[in-house]
This record gives structure tokens, C-alpha cells and sequence, in this order.
């Protein structure tokens, strides 16, 4: 009878480490449709244009997935000189469903046209800290909270943060980044950190996020995911629900992306303590991609054929690879000085034909709205500014103009033909393996994706022409760069291959955008 019981006790440990194992990797999933798996993050996006992005544009185009703004009841930020500040969607006030960019029943909506568009919803959530310890007001929702942390619509109380002895700082705020209880226990920029080892928290946490699991969206980005301990983190996400049956498989888990930055400088919080139980925002990624594309530090575009050695990313299946977010796209975090963005057109289109042509990670694509900047002393001091706007402060609907671009001060990255249609040509590269890497020894490559793709990049000076082998099979093809395929022939460049599956395929320097991506779909 010992024996047996001691059997029994080992099978059931055994089946808890499996299916803690299996679940882990499931929160890995992204759930995209067949051939789908580009998100892209559309920055304080109300909910009825993306709804409308999805039908028109996002389904039909090939893309897997948005990630939408914070999604909570916020603060509201209205002072002399800054005003409706984009950052105030990440000052939770109270977990209703009410604020800039929508409600409830528009968030409701949106996910279901979404997910019959073929577009999965990612939503932003900010779990780790309420609003400022100075402010006292109410929020979108009309509810009331106070700098002693009282936030009554939750509920939370001052109990529920963790204290200045937890932190251990003399101000109670974030002072020191190789401290670690000071990542994790401190104020992250004068924020009323959270304390998630109390059970109160953590129902009331896992509480939204099974809301809005219920509500049919496929996952969560979760912010400021290093400013929070493992363990806790782990048991939150263990207790989020299954995904909808309605518009998912049995049993399926959310995808689960975690804000880490990591930048390997020995800091104590690393990606791997993370990377257990959902993937992580992979920063090195896109620093290092800005740095070659702007030929910085002796980094050439032939680097990027061992990048996930030679940068010392994680594994694929880890990584979430981006160029550039809201944040660093503004200045702030890691990697603004080098990162790629909408500024930076030419070097961006480019940039991301690599991220989407070489497969790496889970590639997500920022859509951003128009700032003036102002740059004084090497900072922009309106990296502050919100989303376009009326003078009530209500956030301006999208306006899509014919030409791929975004009018009413939205930029619309992920329209650029040059964007859009690498995201058709992974899709239709598949799993196929990246095969007849070339460079030139300096700031031009080519490389296919077995039998379906081929893609030239040249950020040289002067043309580069050369004879490539693609494995691709004879014929004539449309670059899909500069338009691809019409109902009578190309839209814009062609190129034979041959019956030996070469190409002499030559990429001026001059052109708007240097680079050249055929693929099986886009042949003649």
C-alpha cells in the first residue's frame, strides 16, 4: 500500500510538471489563422477604426493579429502645458472597460469583427501599478482614486502596495536597476507599484484578464512585465481561463508577451526568468537592426545572416522582434537614440522587409500617429504628445487615403505598400527555410526562402547587380516592392528566373526603396 501510494504520488507529480510544461509553451501560441502571424500594434487606435482596419485592410491583407492600447479606465491628464498626454493610458485608475479609445460594447464589437475578419486581438494590459502617488481625481470612467492608493471602483486599498521598506529606496521610487527588490518592489517612475503576492490583487487581476478572455481577444502584451516578480506573475497567468470556444480551439491558451528589457549589462532581471512562461519583447532585436541600417559601429548589413548568435538574442520561439515600439520611438526606454521608425522611412521600409522576410521571432509592426518634434539638449520635450485630436480631446477617427497612407495625423506604417506586401510574401514563405544567403562582404544581401521567396536588400551607396540563385521556380515574377502583381501583367518591376532557378536582379541605390522580394504568388 506504501508503494502504491508512493507510485500514485509520483505519476501526479509527473503530470503536474507535464502540464505546467504544456501550458507554458501554449502561452507561446499567438492562435493567428492558417499562414498568419504579423501583429501589428495600432497606437491609440479607437476601437471602431480598428474594427473597420480589420474588415478593409488587416484580413484581407494577411496580417494575424492587433495589439490595441491600454484598455482600462485611465487617468486624465490636463495640465498647463501637457495635456492628454499619451502616457495616461498607462495610468490605470480601474479595470472598466471605459476610456479615450473607446467602451465596453465598442471593445465587444471590435473583437468579434476582428476575429471574423481572420485578425486576432492583443490587448496592452498594465498590471504592475495604478496612477502617480501625487495625484487624487477620477478617471474616464468617472471613478474616484486618491495618492494614498485608494482606487474604490477596483477595489484597491493602500494595503494592497508595496511599501517603502519593501522597496528599500530612500524615496520609495525605482533608484537603482541593479537592485533587484528596487526593480520590483519600488515606484517605476513615481507609479503606486502593486504588490502581486496578495491574493487580493491577483483575483482582482485575474478577474479582468478572464474578462476580456470571455470577450474573445487571444492575449495579452503585459507591460513593465520586469518591474514584477516571476512567481507571481506565473501563478496570475496560471489562473487566466482558456480561450473562447467561440472563436478558438478547445483548450487553447493565451498568448502571453512580456515587456522585459533585457539588454545583457548584468542587471540582475534577465528575459529567462520570464521566457518560462510566455515570450518576451526581444529589444536587442531592434537596436541592433537600427544600428546596422544606419551603418553604426562597424555593423554591416552581412551581420544579419548569424544575428541570433552574434546579437545574443533568445531562441525564436521566445522572442517577440520588433524594430521599434511607442516607447522607444519617442526616447524613452532602451534604444531610442538608434531604433528605427516612421522618421526614418527609407531605412524602416527596408528594416522591416528583413523582419518580415527572415524568420525570426513573433514579428510585430508599430502603427503610429504624427508629432511635431522638438529637440532640446538631445530629448524631444514633446515626446509627451497624444493621439490627433479635436479640441474636446476626443481621439480623430483614421482617415485612409488611396495612396496607402493614413490622413488627420496617422501614419499608418503597416499600409506602406513596401510593408504590407512583405507581410503577404511571409505568409506565403511559410516554414520554408532560408536558403542561398549572399552579400556582398559590406551593406547588400539576398537570401530565398526555399522554393517560395527571394528577397534583395542594398544599403550601399551605388547599385549592386549580381546573377542569384533563388530555388525558385522558372518564370517571369513581379517585385512585389514596387507593386506586384496585376490582372494583366506587373504593377511595377519584373524579373526572369531561369530554368537553372537564377536571377540577374540589380537593386540601384537610387531608388526610393532599394530592395527587390519576389515570391511563388507574385509569378506570372
Amino acid at each position: 500500500m506504501a508503494r502504491r501510494g508512493l507510485l500514485k504520488a509520483v505519476y501526479a507529480m509527473i503530470f503536474v510538471l507535464v502540464l505546467g510544461s504544456a501550458s507554458s509553451s501554449s502561452n507561446k501560441d499567438p492562435h493567428t489563422f492558417e499562414g498568419r502571424d504579423v501583429i501589428v500594434q495600432l497606437f491609440q487606435w479607437r476601437y471602431k477604426d480598428i474594427a473597420e482596419e480589420c474588415e478593409e485592410f488587416l484580413g484581407p491583407r494577411g496580417y494575424g493579429g492587433v495589439q490595441t492600447s491600454p484598455v482600462h479606465e485611465h487617468v486624465i491628464l490636463l495640465g498647463d502645458k501637457v495635456k492628454r498626454p499619451w502616457y495616461e493610458g498607462y495610468q490605470p485608475v480601474s479595470y472598466k472597460l471605459q476610456n479615450r479609445i473607446g467602451n465596453e460594447r465598442e471593445f465587444q464589437d471590435m473583437v468579434r469583427r476582428c476575429n471574423r475578419a481572420g485578425v486576432r486581438i492583443y490587448v496592452d494590459t498594465v498590471i504592475n501599478h495604478m496612477t502617480a502617488a501625487s495625484e487624487s481625481a477620477i478617471g474616464t470612467a468617472g471613478s474616484s482614486y486618491d495618492a494614498e492608493g485608494h482606487y474604490e471602483a477596483v477595489p484597491y486599498s493602500p494595503e494592497d502596495f508595496h511599501t517603502k521598506e519593501q522597496c528599500g529606496s530612500p524615496s520609495g521610487n525605482l533608484e537603482n536597476m541593479f537592485d533587484i527588490n528596487q526593480v520590483r518592489n519600488c515606484r517605476l517612475v513615481g507609479l503606486i507599484d502593486l504588490d502581486q503576492s496578495r491574493e487580493n490583487v491577483r483575483d482582482e487581476q485575474v478577474r479582468f484578464l478572464n474578462k476580456l478572455i470571455g470577450m474573445g481577444v487571444a492575449g495579452f502584451r503585459v507591460d513593465a512585465a520586469k518591474h514584477m516578480w516571476p512567481k507571481d506573475l506565473k501563478v496570475i497567468y496560471g489562473r487566466m481561463d482558456n480561450l473562447s470556444a467561440e472563436f478558438f480551439p478547445a483548450g487553447a491558451r493565451p498568448l502571453i508577451y512580456q515587456e522585459v528589457i533585457d539588454v545583457r549589462n548584468g542587471e540582475p532581471v534577465t528575459r529567462d526568468q520570464y521566457t518560462g512562461f510566455g515570450r518576451v519583447t526581444e529589444f536587442l532585436y531592434g537596436v541592433n537592426m537600427g544600428t546596422v541600417f544606419r551603418k553604426q559601429d562597424g555593423k554591416q548589413l552581412k551581420d544579419l545572416r548569424n544575428l541570433t548568435k552574434s546579437w545574443d538574442l533568445m531562441p525564436s520561439g521566445d522572442a517577440l522582434s520588433f524594430l521599434s515600439n511607442h516607447d522607444n520611438q519617442r526616447g524613452h526606454g532602451y534604444g531610442g537614440d538608434v531604433v528605427l521608425t516612421f522618421f526614418d522611412a527609407r531605412l524602416y521600409k527596408m528594416a522591416t522587409a528583413f523582419l518580415l522576410a527572415w524568420p525570426y521571432g513573433l514579428p510585430r509592426i508599430t502603427s503610429s500617429y504624427r508629432w511635431e518634434r522638438n529637440v532640446v539638449d538631445g530629448k524631444d520635450i514633446n515626446d509627451w504628445v497624444g493621439p490627433p485630436a479635436d479640441s474636446d480631446w476626443n481621439i480623430k477617427p483614421v482617415v485612409r487615403e488611396l495612396n496607402g497612407t493614413c490622413g488627420n495625423g496617422w501614419v499608418c506604417e503597416h499600409r506602406w505598400p513596401e510593408v504590407s506586401k512583405l507581410v503577404e510574401l511571409r505568409k506565403v514563405s511559410g516554414e520554408a527555410p532560408v536558403t542561398h544567403w549572399w552579400d556582398n562582404g559590406g551593406h547588400a544581401i539576398a537570401f530565398g526562402r526555399r522554393g517560395r521567396a527571394f528577397v534583395v536588400i542594398n544599403n550601399e551607396d551605388r547599385p549592386v547587380e549580381n546573377v542569384f540563385e533563388t530555388d525558385l521556380p522558372p518564370g517571369l515574377y513581379c517585385d512585389v516592392v514596387t507593386g506586384g502583381k496585376a490582372q494583366t501583367g506587373c504593377k511595377g518591376r519584373m524579373f526572369r528566373v531561369s530554368a537553372e532557378h537564377t536571377s540577374r536582379i540589380l537593386v540601384d541605390s537610387a531608388w526610393d526603396v532599394p530592395m527587390v522580394a519576389i515570391h511563388v504568388e507574385a509569378r506570372l
